[in-house]
C-alpha cells in the first residue's frame, strides 16, 4: 500500500466519524424539537383551558326572595342582570321579611335573601341557612301615605291618633310594622289601625283603593305609587330608619349566578337604581 493510499483511506474514516456525529446532533436536536413543541402545545392547551373555564357565561335562573318594598327596584335590577348575561333569568318572590324568613328556614328553595331588618335576616342566619356575612346594601325611611290631595289634612303623626281617621299599618312582626311602633313609641302616642298588614305594599294598597285614609310605609313605596297617594313627612321617622341585608343562601341551586346578582346590586349601578327609588345609601 503506498503512501498515497494510506492518506485517502485516514481521510475518509475521518469524514465518515463526522457525518455519523453530525447525524446524531440532527436527531438530538430534532428530538429536543419535538419535546419543546410537546410542552409548547400542552401548556397552550392547558391555557386555553382555563381561559373558556375563566370565561364561562352564567346560565339559568336566580330565585330571589326580597322584602316587598324592594319590588320596583329589584324588578329592574332583575332585567339589567338578564341583558348583562343572556341565558340567565331571574325570579322574584316579594313579601314580608318575616314570611319570606319562614319559608326559607322551611326548605323554600331560593339563591338570595334581601330582608328590610337585621331582625328578620337573624331567622335565616340563626338556622345557618346562609353563606356568609350579611351585607347591608341599603336604608329605608317611613312616611305616611294619605289619599291624593291629603283631605284629611295629615301633618304629622300625632294626627294619625285621630278617631275620625282609618290608618293601616303593617303587622308588628314585619320591619315596617317594627318601625312604626318604634317611631310611636319614641313620640309617645298611641294608635289603633283599623288593619294590620302582612307586608307594605299591603298597607299602601289600602289607601291606594280608599279603604283607609292614610299608612304608615316607607317613603320608597309612596314615591313609587306616584299619584295615587300622597306622603308625609314626620320627624320621628329619623329614628326609626330600617337596613336592608342581603346574603347568598347555603342551598342556593344556582350559586354563581347568586353571586354575581348580590354584586349588581352592590355595584354602582344597582346603588343608582336603589336611591333613585328613594333608598338611603348604606
Amino acid at each position: 500500500m503506498t503512501r498515497s493510499t494510506r492518506r485517502t483511506r485516514r481521510t475518509l474514516q475521518v469524514a465518515g466519524t463526522g457525518v455519523a456525529a453530525l447525524l446524531a446532533l440532527t436527531a438530538c436536536s430534532s428530538s429536543d424539537s419535538g419535546s419543546n413543541s410537546t410542552k409548547s402545545d400542552t401548556s397552550s392547551s392547558a391555557s386555553s383551558s382555563s381561559s373558556s373555564s375563566s370565561s364561562s357565561k352564567l346560565s339559568g335562573t336566580v330565585t330571589v326572595f326580597a322584602a316587598a318594598s324592594l319590588q320596583e327596584s329589584f324588578t329592574a335590577l332583575g332585567k339589567e342582570f338578564e341583558k348583562e348575561h343572556p341565558g340567565t333569568k331571574v325570579t322574584f318572590n316579594f313579601g314580608g321579611s318575616d314570611t319570606l324568613a319562614a319559608s326559607i328556614t322551611g326548605g323554600a328553595p331560593a339563591d338570595v335573601f334581601a330582608a328590610a331588618s337585621p331582625k328578620t335576616m337573624k331567622i335565616v342566619t340563626d338556622k345557618n341557612d346562609a353563606v356568609g356575612t350579611p351585607a347591608t346594601f341599603v336604608r329605608n325611611q317611613l312616611e305616611i301615605a294619605t289619599l291624593p290631595g291629603n283631605p284629611d289634612k295629615v301633618s304629622s303623626l300625632k294626627d294619625l291618633t285621630k278617631s275620625s281617621l282609618k290608618v293601616v299599618l303593617c303587622d308588628k312582626t314585619v320591619p315596617c310594622g317594627a318601625a312604626a311602633q318604634k317611631a310611636l313609641t319614641a313620640a309617645k302616642l298611641k294608635l289603633t289601625p283599623v288593619s294590620y298588614e302582612q307586608d307594605v305594599k299591603s298597607a299602601l294598597t289600602k289607601v291606594e283603593l280608599k279603604e283607609a285614609d292614610a299608612a304608615v310605609v316607607y317613603k320608597t313605596d309612596v314615591k313609587a305609587a306616584g299619584s295615587k297617594v300622597q306622603g308625609v313627612e314626620f320627624p320621628e321617622s329619623a329614628g326609626a330608619v330600617n337596613a336592608y341585608p342581603i346574603v347568598l343562601l347555603k342551598d342556593a341551586p344556582n350559586a354563581a349566578a347568586a353571586k354575581e346578582f348580590i354584586a349588581l346590586v352592590q355595584s354602582a349601578e344597582g346603588q343608582k337604581v336603589l336611591t333613585e327609588a328613594g333608598f338611603l345609601k348604606p
